[in-house]
C-alpha cells in the first residue's frame, strides 16, 4: 500500500518539468530581410524586458511588458549585438515613450506589427542594419491601471 503514493509522486515528478518547459506563446513573427526559417545557434540576443505606455486619449491606459529576441545573422554578430544591448534597450525606451504603440483603429490594442518594425529599425540604426535580420517579440502582457 505505500508503494502506491510514492509511485504517484513519481509520475507526478517526472511530468511537470514537461509542463514547465513550455515555450511561451508566439505573438509576432519575425520581421527581418527576407524569410528567415530558424535562427542559426548562438545567433539570437534575449532582451530586457521593455515597459511601454499605452495612451488613450492623452491618458495613460495601460503598461504593456514587452519581452524580444534580436536575430543576427552569425554567432558572431550576436556578440556584437550583446555589447549593444544597453543602447539598443535606450533607443527602445526612448521609441515607444515618444510615440503611441496602440493601433490607429484601436488604440486599447497594442500594434505587434508596427512596434516589431519599430524595434527592428532601432536595433539596426545602432548596431548596423547587416548586424541584425530580425526581431521576435517573444511575449507581450498589458497591465491596464485601475480607474
Amino acid at each position: 500500500m505505500r508503494i502506491l503514493p510514492a509511485l504517484c509522486l513519481l509520475v507526478l515528478a517526472v511530468g511537470l518539468p514537461a509542463q514547465a518547459a513550455a515555450p511561451p506563446p508566439l505573438i509576432e513573427a519575425v520581421i527581418g530581410a527576407g524569410v528567415l526559417k530558424e535562427p542559426s545557434a548562438g545567433s539570437s540576443v534575449v532582451m530586457p524586458y521593455l515597459i511601454a505606455p499605452l495612451v488613450v486619449d492623452d491618458k495613460l491606459f495601460a503598461y504593456a511588458y514587452v519581452s524580444s529576441t534580436i536575430i543576427g545573422p552569425s554567432p558572431a554578430a550576436a556578440v556584437e549585438i550583446r555589447a549593444k544591448t544597453p543602447f539598443i534597450q535606450d533607443a527602445y525606451v526612448r521609441d515607444v515613450n515618444a510615440s503611441p504603440i496602440g493601433k490607429a483603429s484601436d488604440p486599447q490594442t497594442v500594434d505587434a506589427d508596427a512596434l516589431a518594425a519599430r524595434m527592428l529599425a532601432d536595433a539596426r540604426r545602432i548596431v548596423g542594419a547587416d548586424k541584425v535580420i530580425g526581431v521576435l517579440i517573444v511575449q507581450m502582457q498589458l497591465r491596464q491601471l485601475k480607474p
